[in-house]
């Protein structure tokens, strides 16, 4: 009998938000519910515990793509990621970083192959931990509070913005398996959207 050997890992998702039970369906935790729009896509569950992480492996386009979302709380995400890519020797061009986005409306979705972490920490965290910040994210809008605070980004979406953010994290999951199977342009070019 012979066995189809393993072509390992090539890319990884990295879905960020915050664990527990009290954070679930905030909008800081817009990267964590994307996780959940690609498990379904994908038929996948990221219930397997490695690098700090809750993981699945998946192949797209005959790639083989580790999901996670990492479980050390936002502002230690690349603790996780970074020690996902050091042990699959995967570069920063293909590590995906799905996150939330406070200078978007609900609902929006803009991918990126690289930049600053205009702001948020997690994204600062993961730049720190793979000494580059030329790694693709897909950033989902969540909107700007009135005033400024952390209770914004740990509040949960309501009536028509929950909506909006179920449908863009659809479209973020899509987005990832596209940037992937079909190049960042066309991945750019088709679910770039503001709500």
């Amino acid at each position: 009998m012979f066995f189809k050997k393993s072509s390992g890992v090539e890319w990884i998702i990295a879905f960020l938000g915050n664990p527990g039970r009290e954070y679930e369906h905030t909008r800081h935790n817009a990267g964590f519910m994307c996780g959940e729009a690609m498990e379904k896509l994908l038929g996948v569950s990221m219930t397997r515990l490695r690098h700090r992480a809750l993981t699945a492996r998946a192949d797209i386009a005959g790639q083989g793509v580790l999901l996670m979302e990492p479980q050390t709380y936002m502002n230690l995400s690349g603790e996780s990621v970074g020690e996902a890519a050091r042990f699959y020797k995967v570069p920063p061009e293909h590590i995906i970083v799905v996150s939330d986005e406070m200078a978007l409306p609900p609902g929006s979705v803009r991918i990126r192959a690289g930049g600053s972490a205009g702001g948020h920490n997690g994204l600062k965290s993961i730049i720190a931990h793979l000494g580059t910040d030329q790694f693709p994210r897909i950033r989902l809008g969540i909107g700007e509070p009135e005033h400024t605070g952390v209770d914004w980004v740990l509040g949960k979406f309501q009536g028509p913005d929950a909506e909006a953010m179920a449908k863009a994290c659809e479209s973020a999951a899509k987005a990832a398996v596209c940037y992937i199977s079909e190049g960042p342009d066309r991945a750019m070019s088709k679910y770039n959207r503001k709500s």
